[in-house]
């Protein structure tokens, strides 16, 4: 499953180590695959910066300080830090290497997931997670040019003009309905993850750390699909009863689970989730082995 001619990319291939033969500053550089390495493992850090963010801003929240927000309500925060247009640029940078780096997934099975069943599904989720990246990395810019007062809000309004488009389509309520089923298997499908996969098996560290960060990896996956079920049920009601006006945002979702009884026990427990998401990525950034496909070499 690849994009580029394979005759193409040998052309490219010989053009590479010609250019390295003839000109002395490329032949001084380090090779295409440890840029690629690099990235991608910028990547991953930019991912757990951004899943530490909205979990220690949503656990501040629960004890008063603040509120509970999603990723864009994090990254609207880090742009009001001093020099944070500077952090949010570097962030962005960083979340279009981890977007690469999944198409390298996906695209090129970088992973070596195969083409059987199982992996082809592992590979069209490597797919959808780029796609959901980038959409992260855009709203990212477009905070970088114009930082809202009020970032959840704006994507609460945003999110509810999104609603009203689809609704007015043929079969609206129907589709919007839809839409929320799909942020809820996204949900399940994070939960279930967590229990089924090896989250070892990828990384180049002792026994003994492996073993460590495991839980992390379960927990981290376990919250965030669970942060998902509330934002997918009432996108799902609010198809059924034709009410646009009732979709919102993530971070207000998660509100709304703290208004319920135990809420703010819950809350606390997906916001430490998320942070220790945010921590194994960082754990990625360092021990995962990174393999970049011949075919991009």
């Amino acid at each position: 499953m690849t994009m580029i001619p394979l005759p193409v990319r040998s052309r490219l291939a010989r053009l590479g180590a010609w250019s390295r033969r003839r000109i002395p500053l490329l032949s001084r550089t380090p090779e295409l695959k440890h840029w690629i390495e690099w990235a991608a493992r910028v990547g991953f850090g930019a991912r757990g910066f951004v899943y530490l963010s909205v979990g220690a801003l949503t656990l501040l929240g629960v004890f008063g300080v603040g509120e509970a927000v999603g990723t864009g309500g994090a990254l609207a925060w880090l742009v009001t830090r001093p020099f944070g247009r500077v952090w949010l640029a570097l962030v962005i940078l960083g979340l279009a290497a981890f977007v690469m780096w999944r198409l390298m997934q996906a695209l090129f099975d970088a992973d070596h997931e195969g083409k059987d069943r199982e992996g082809l599904m592992a590979r069209m989720g490597q797919l959808f997670s780029a796609l959901g990246y980038s959409a992260m990395a855009f709203g990212a810019l477009g905070l970088l040019f114009d930082k809202p007062e009020n970032a959840e809000r704006e994507a609460v309004v945003a999110s509810r003009q999104t609603a009203e488009t689809v609704t007015s389509l043929p079969w609206g309520d129907w589709l919007l309905a839809l839409g929320g089923l799909a942020i809820i298997g996204i949900g399940i499908a994070n939960v279930t993850r967590a229990w089924r996969e090896d989250f070892t098996q990828h990384l180049a560290c002792s026994e003994q750390l492996c073993r460590r960060v495991a839980p992390l990896a379960r927990w981290g996956y376990v919250a965030r699909g669970l942060a998902y079920l509330p934002l997918g049920a009432i996108v799902v009601l609010a198809g059924l009863h034709s009410q646009p006006s009732d979709v919102t945002s993530l971070g207000a979702a998660l509100e709304a689970v703290e208004r319920q009884p135990a809420g703010p026990w819950a809350l606390i427990a997906m916001a430490s989730g998320l942070i220790a998401f945010g921590v194994f990525s960082f754990v990625e950034a360092r021990w995962r082995r990174i393999r970049p496909p011949r075919e991009v070499l």
